[in-house]
């Protein structure tokens, strides 16, 4: 099989524990690109935590684009155009917010390239770590957040916030719902997954979904796993996922991307 597009989560998956691309990562993906292959970031990530990565990846030169917050903006890195856009309503966010508070876990979301959040947490401050935005915390949640938004992220301690995955997804099934880390539940519109989004740019650009692989290590990656052509996780996945994918590389912080690359691109 000849692959055309290689679409790759960041955290935990492209990117090293802190938070690089490696070396071998980089060279080997500029030799994919001077073949004709799309290199495509997807990550839970919002657009403006991801670009810095990707023109270091010379995205931007090889006409390339991002699914950022999980799928729900994709846009092309040579001039930050917009292809695709879906947000949550008012309604769901201040929802989403009600069962936070029931359930007792923090809630972010994100308003003019802040972090928007009521509590302060440990687990925000990793988020503020990955990404890079300020983190603006207000007084009452609801009222800062008085327009629609691209996605909430439920936060608390992995064990408790992992038995919380099916109930909301049952209580608010208009939802859709993924962990991207064990201690960040994300929430977009209904519909609206990395799978889905990268189905719409794969469509775009004329290429079919087994000439697609895609590589990642978590739950907010698997529909995207299960989509492509060949499925890949690095060997860091989530371990009740590890028999989802096509395909188990090294792990984000042993070139694993470089490992699919060289075996199946190069």
């Amino acid at each position: 099989m000849q692959y055309k597009m290689l679409v790759l989560d960041m955290d935990d998956t492209l990117l090293t524990d802190d938070h690089k691309i490696s070396d071998l990562n980089k060279k080997v993906l500029l030799e994919a690109q001077a073949k004709g292959v799309y290199v495509v970031l997807a990550s839970g990530r919002p657009t403006s935590a991801m670009t810095a990565y990707a023109k270091e990846l010379e995205l931007d030169l090889n006409n390339s684009y991002m699914l950022s917050f999980n799928g729900a903006i994709i846009s092309a890195v040579k001039d930050d155009t917009i292809l695709f856009e879906q947000q949550l309503t008012v309604k769901q966010i201040h929802d989403l917010y009600d069962y936070s508070v029931k359930m007792k876990t923090h809630i972010i979301t994100y308003l003019d390239g802040e972090i928007i959040s009521e509590t302060d947490s440990e687990y925000i401050e990793i988020e503020k770590e990955i990404t890079g935005l300020p983190h603006k915390k207000v007084p009452n949640f609801k009222e800062a957040v008085n327009r629609p938004a691209v996605k909430c992220i439920l936060l608390a301690e992995p064990s408790y916030l992992k038995s919380l995955e099916e109930d909301l997804k049952q209580t608010m099934p208009d939802l859709s719902i993924a962990m991207s880390k064990p201690f960040f539940l994300e929430a977009a519109q209904h519909g609206i997954d990395k799978a889905a989004s990268l189905k719409l740019l794969a469509e775009k650009l004329n290429i079919h979904q087994s000439e697609i692989i895609a590589v990642g290590n978590a739950g907010n990656d698997l529909t995207m796993i299960e989509y492509a052509g060949l499925g890949v996780w690095v060997d860091n996945v989530t371990p009740e996922l590890r028999d989802r994918a096509d395909v188990i590389v090294a792990s984000n912080n042993d070139n694993g991307v470089a490992e699919v690359v060289q075996r199946y691109i190069l």
